[in-house]
């Protein structure tokens, strides 16, 4: 860990910079001495980094760099705080190695969260006073339209808009857009809601004008559609009264917004900080296997799964519906135990073409497109199968009715004075830190390989209002995917303009072709998210993980058992005791 530490540190002295200033190296002794006075460690994100090499986010990593970093100490805070050059001068000098690593070893704690959220107080009141004198000495429509750029990100680039970008966001969207729609109903079954419940075309459009990312597509992710479920349905059974569920899904989105939307405007992503690095791999990895786990109940289709989430449970169902079809279950009454061999086959033949075509664009960069249009195709082919043969006489499980037209109001819907209100926002609370990791992980990664700089503070608002607009119109919440950005920028995005294109194709499909969808097989939608799922699992940063820090592998391990043998709550809890 000593070694860790003082390889750098992002928060360099006055000193340091007038050296680097003024074309003058500065020597060994000068640079451990400030390191070993600097006034904050760097965080275990930061320390993993610089293990790798690179003090900079690299560009083939997606997971997320630490939110603190969005905000840099004041000078005066380092004046206060740092020793000068003669004063390191002479402790290099006269200590010796033992010393140093004394100093190393019992150097200053990290701030807690008091101090981090005075930090922010002061900082935020100090940007906002920064603000309002240089918009007082301003006329009053040029003060006007600064308060309108600074909110609304597209007024800034989109002066220089022009044919030749917007080509390549067609494409990009259109390309999206074929991933995204039967990714949407997937997940919206995966979050235990009717399919018409699309996180795909609202939120889209309010990042598109308030994001500063160029890349990120926005939609429905794996992750929180499992997380919001297995919270939720432990206040009101989705089966049992699907209505007053959907209501609590509706006013977790909306406290998710708020939460994210404040995280913003106050400059709290520190917050998300205390989501480590090697925890969310954990946690990550475990929830991608339950996911797919409970894709089994698609891709057998069996009418009714188990409600827990854990592993034991859901094979426990999986072993009786293979061994006993007929049989009564006592642990799940109404567990309908019998499995369709004709929907396993299906869902296996167009997961494995999922597969191949994925490996097949991989191989080969002139088909980027192809991993993007096989789900799309998945569904069409598999549809027609389906309606050709009849297959649903034979076993095989259909989505059946899908509610066309778009979003209904949900304003009304929204549980804000119920007897779960509490309970919902902590679920919002605890949804808004997920899914904002997931996105800025996502963000940062793509904007480092296009060399521009990714406001944070600006994409958590964006973030906000994007789902506490969504939750106003059927939309629970979305945020960054990395499936589908990876998509969007092989397609040679330009701009947000991509995410409107994605809405726009997204709204035509659910008022004309909802009716198509009808003999679409369920398990042709557990295969595509079953395909999404081995980019969750990356064995390679566990052990990169276990070389780094054993106490952080051991933090990793404990959120991947825990979600995996308990529930996601306790590997998220796991996640965030770290």
């Amino acid at each position: 860990m000593a070694k860790l530490f003082a390889v750098s540190h992002p928060y360099p002295i006055d000193s340091e910079r007038k050296s680097a200033s003024s074309g003058s190296a500065t020597n060994h002794g000068e640079k451990a001495n400030w390191v070993l006075h600097a006034p904050r460690p760097p965080g275990p994100w930061r320390e993993f980094m610089e293990f790798s090499g690179d003090q900079e986010t690299s560009p083939t990593d997606i997971l997320p760099s630490s939110p603190k970093h969005f905000k840099q100490p004041s000078t005066a805070s380092l004046a206060v705080e740092t020793p000068t050059a003669e004063e390191k001068l002479d402790l290099e000098k006269n200590s010796s190695p033992v010393q140093r690593s004394e100093w190393v070893l019992n150097g200053p704690e990290p701030p807690g969260l008091w101090h981090e959220l005075m930090d922010s107080v002061r900082e935020t009141a100090s940007y906002c006073g920064n603000k309002y004198s240089s918009l007082k000495n301003q006329p009053a429509l040029k003060s006007v339209v600064s308060i309108q750029q600074e909110i609304f990100p597209i007024l800034v680039w989109g002066r220089s808009y022009n044919i030749s970008k917007f080509k390549h966001d067609l494409l990009a969207g259109l390309t999206i857009a074929s991933l995204c729609i039967p990714q949407s109903i997937g997940y919206a079954t995966l979050a235990k809601l009717d399919p018409q419940y699309d996180t795909s075309v609202v939120p889209p459009l309010i990042y598109a004008v308030m994001g500063t990312s160029r890349e990120i597509a926005i939609g429905p992710v794996a992750v929180v559609s499992l997380l919001l479920p297995s919270m939720i349905q432990k206040l009101q059974d989705p089966g049992a009264d699907p209505i007053a569920y959907t209501k609590l899904v509706l006013t977790a989105t909306f406290f998710t917004g708020i939460f994210q939307a404040s995280f913003g405007l106050f400059r709290l992503g520190f917050l998300v900080d205390f989501l480590s690095h090697a925890a969310i791999v954990g946690f990550v990895a475990g929830a991608a296997i339950i996911i797919g786990l409970q894709q089994l109940k698609g891709l057998l289709g069996i009418t009714h799964f188990p409600t827990n989430t854990d592993v034991i449970s859901v094979m426990e169902a999986v072993w009786t519906s293979f061994h006993h079809p007929n049989s009564f279950n006592h642990s799940y009454p109404c567990l309908s135990l019998q499995w369709s061999p004709h929907n396993f086959i299906l869902g296996c033949s167009f997961l494995c073409f999922i597969l191949i075509s994925r490996y097949l664009g991989k191989k080969n960069k002139k088909l980027f497109w192809l991993p993007a249009v096989a789900p799309l195709l998945s569904v069409i082919l598999s549809t027609l199968i389906v309606y050709l043969t009849r297959g649903d006489k034979h076993g095989i499980k259909i989505v059946k009715h899908i509610k066309d037209g778009l979003n209904p109001s949900s304003v009304n819907l929204l549980e804000l004075h119920g007897p779960y209100v509490g309970d919902v926002a902590k679920v919002g609370l605890i949804v808004a830190l997920v899914a904002l990791t997931e996105a800025i992980a996502v963000g940062r990664s793509f904007s480092s390989i296009k060399g521009y700089h990714m406001d944070g503070n600006k994409e958590m608002m964006a973030m906000g209002f994007m789902n506490i607009v969504g939750s106003f119109t059927s939309c629970y919440v979305a945020t960054g995917s990395f499936s589908r950005t990876a998509v969007n920028y092989s397609a040679g995005c330009e701009t947000p303009v991509s995410n409107i294109v994605m809405a726009i194709t997204v709204i035509i499909s659910l008022q004309f072709l909802t009716k198509l969808l009808y003999y679409t097989p369920t398990a042709i939608l557990a295969s595509i998210i079953l395909s999404a799922l081995p980019g969750l699992v990356d064995l390679n940063k566990v052990y990169r993980i276990w070389k780094v820090d054993k106490l952080d592998f051991l933090a990793c391990i404990g959120a991947f058992f825990g979600v995996l043998f308990a529930s996601v709550e306790i590997g998220l809890l796991v996640a965030a005791s770290k």
